[in-house]
């Protein structure tokens, strides 16, 4: 989950506590402003420098410098009050540091929806209305490949009778008064964390169209739509750790040190729910959770209101969990058979081959009982997997015998024998999976991630990135095209009842076969 950063009740505060307040988060601005002014002056300085033939060395330092300016204009973005428009500071003055919004290009198809009055009479005294004029806005709006401007036309009219004017409502946005549609902001959502695109690359990309957005813009759209989602994501945490049994695996993920621009290892956590293997119907979800480091209070943090199996590695961080009794470990094959198919490849090992090919017949199991009841699957492996896992424990600790306690092959027996009991859970309990594959495959796109940014620009970035993560990695495991499921979402959440926030998960979004909702899905 997000870690919350909320102001404190202020029905609550007196008077110097208040102003107090203002001038902390004042001060803050401030600060922020000056570092991202110096960090566009130390990049353009380094883009001077490079002339000729670029030093990868610079280039490098170039790219993480936008990386950071990108992640503090997203943060000042993500804490900036709703009602205050792109271009206003805390105290309501224009900010002379922030570009001026250009008018949309006229190159761009234009697409009118026109807003009439539903009304044949003057609401007041039931006079005739007549046209006054009309009220004309514009939303940049991002479909499939292309852009194109929705020019939202309110007609004006007035009560020839009393002069009463009447207009239909102006139609809501995501981010409120902002230019953006939800079109745009889900492909830039999807661009940033599901694509691995940073957000001054997409600058780039959307200049060469023709179609210019400040990377400052962009980092406002991020963070007001990071901040419009949030009630979301935590319906999605509750949704899966409700369940009996969770997949949970972490990754490492460089972060920004602030204030000597080097760089510290942060973690994202995923909490895998998915019993569809065990022809259970309950939606498949998964929540990603960001800490500055790996210490094992996190996941107990995550975890402190979950009971039932934890499918996992043999991470120590995960071993306390298992004290009290309310979480049971339930080890992974996948695991134990890496150990020994790296010994395969590396050395080409007989006894590692001969572990792999036992290790195969029990997943050759698991591939004909996937998607049956628990009942069934349990009676399966009990009379078909547990001989061959008895038969498998007595060859490892016959050949942990015959070889040299210092090798490698006995390194990866001792590995298997150590975590025995976890291994063979899953014969027990036919919710169970032999591996934690399904944690492992939600991490994917943050490996990838890792490789385009280099880094997250801070912890707050870090916790932003999980939480779209969870909302990208839950609609694909629910055939969603996260893209447009991101859209629909930002069609509706901002004058959606946030007592029904569950509506709009991706399982209880009404979708039409022949929807884009539901078009291809790329892991």
């Amino acid at each position: 989950m997000v870690a919350a950063r909320t102001l404190p009740d202020l029905d609550q505060l007196d008077a110097e506590a208040l102003k107090a307040l203002l001038i902390a988060t004042h001060e803050q601005l401030l600060s922020h402003q000056s570092e991202i002014e110096h960090l566009k002056l130390l990049i353009a300085k380094l883009r001077r420098m490079q002339f000729g033939r670029k030093s990868e060395k610079l280039a490098q330092q170039i790219e993480q410098l936008e990386l950071k300016l990108e992640e503090l204009e997203t943060a000042k973005a993500n804490r900036a009050p709703q009602h205050l428009t792109s271009s206003e500071t805390p105290s309501g003055q224009t900010s002379s540091t922030k570009p001026a919004r250009k008018p949309l290009p006229e190159h761009l198809p234009r697409e009118v929806e026109t807003h009439e009055v539903k009304l044949d009479a003057c609401p007041d005294c039931g006079g005739r209305l007549r046209k006054l004029g009309e009220d004309v806005s514009e939303v940049l709006e991002y479909v499939p490949e292309h852009f194109k401007v929705i020019r939202h036309v309110r007609p004006k009219l007035s009560c020839a009778g009393c002069e009463r004017i009447v207009q239909a409502p102006a139609p809501s946005r995501p981010i409120e008064r902002g230019m953006a549609g939800p079109g745009l902001l889900a492909h830039v959502l999807v661009a940033k964390y599901g694509d691995h695109l940073p957000l001054y690359r997409q600058s780039e990309m959307y200049a060469r169209g023709g179609v210019e957005l400040e990377r400052s813009t962009l980092a406002d759209w991020v963070g007001g739509a990071s901040r419009l989602l949030a009630p979301l994501v935590e319906a999605i945490s509750h949704h899966v750790l409700a369940a009996a049994k969770l997949h949970a695996d972490d990754t490492p993920v460089p972060v920004l040190s602030p204030g000597n621009g080097k760089t510290k290892t942060g973690r994202l956590w995923t909490y895998v729910r998915d019993d569809r293997p065990a022809g259970d119907s309950a939606p498949a979800a998964v929540w990603f959770a960001y800490s500055p480091d790996r210490r094992g209070e996190h996941p107990r943090q995550h975890l402190r209101n979950f009971h039932g199996f934890l499918q996992a590695d043999a991470y120590a961080g995960f071993h306390h969990l298992y004290d009290g009794g309310d979480i049971q470990e339930a080890a992974c094959w996948a695991h134990a058979r890496r150990k020994f198919y790296e010994l395969q490849v590396a050395h080409a090992s007989p006894m590692a081959a001969a572990a792999i090919e036992r290790i195969a017949a029990l997943y050759a199991i698991e591939s004909e009982i996937r998607g049956r009841p628990p009942e069934e699957r349990a009676e399966i492996r009990n009379t078909r997997a547990r001989p061959l896992l008895e038969s498998l424990h007595a060859w490892l600790e016959t050949t942990l015998t015959q070889v040299s306690r210092k090798s490698e092959i006995a390194a990866a027996i001792r590995y298997a024998l150590s975590r025995w009991r976890a291994l063979l859970r899953y014969c027990d309990d036919g919710r169970l999976e032999i591996d934690n594959n399904a944690a492992e495959r939600s991490l994917r796109a943050v490996v990838l991630g890792r490789k385009n940014y280099l880094f997250a620009g801070s912890d707050a970035g870090g916790e932003r990135a999980a939480a779209i993560y969870s909302l990208i990695g839950t609609a694909k495991l629910n055939g969603l095209n996260p893209e447009a499921y991101l859209r629909y979402v930002l069609e509706h959440i901002a004058e959606h009842p946030i007592n029904r926030i569950d509506e709009l998960l991706p399982w209880n979004i009404p979708v039409d076969p022949s929807s884009p909702l539901t078009s291809e899905v790329h892991s």
